[in-house]
């Protein structure tokens, strides 16, 4: 029996075509098993999110994939919701230090000084 040429032929031996076609199996397989190592991590990561989207349910890929996109879009909504809250506080803080501002320097101006202009001083300074 002659031994298969194919894995019998040093390196240099094969054509760029025939290289590639003994490669592409090879790196197909290393494609797969990132692909479904970085599914199994997502599982991982979103084990209960799965309980309350399917519990007692064997996941297939697609499933896993859609419940990660799910979940992703969520936590982006609540983030804008969190960044809007925060910057709308920001927004008033902002603001009543601009109004108290302008309040002191308005009540400045006054020489006189009313005992209802110590009283709103003291007051905007808690």
């Amino acid at each position: 029996m002659a031994p298969s040429s194919v894995f019998m032929e040093p390196d240099n031996l094969l054509t760029p075509k025939e290289k590639n076609k003994l490669r592409k199996p090879v790196v197909e397989k290393m494609r797969r098993d990132r692909i479904n190592s970085s599914i199994e991590q997502l599982k991982l990561l979103l084990e209960k999110e799965f309980q309350r989207h399917q519990p007692n349910s064997k996941l297939e890929k697609a499933d896993i994939l859609e419940v990660a996109v799910s979940y992703l879009k969520q936590q982006s909504q609540l983030q804008m919701k969190r960044s809007f809250h925060k910057s709308s506080q920001v927004d008033f803080r902002e603001g009543y230090s601009r109004c108290l501002q302008e309040a002191f320097h308005f009540l400045s101006l006054h020489k006189v000084r009313t005992e209802t202009q110590t009283k709103l001083l003291s007051h905007f300074q808690k």
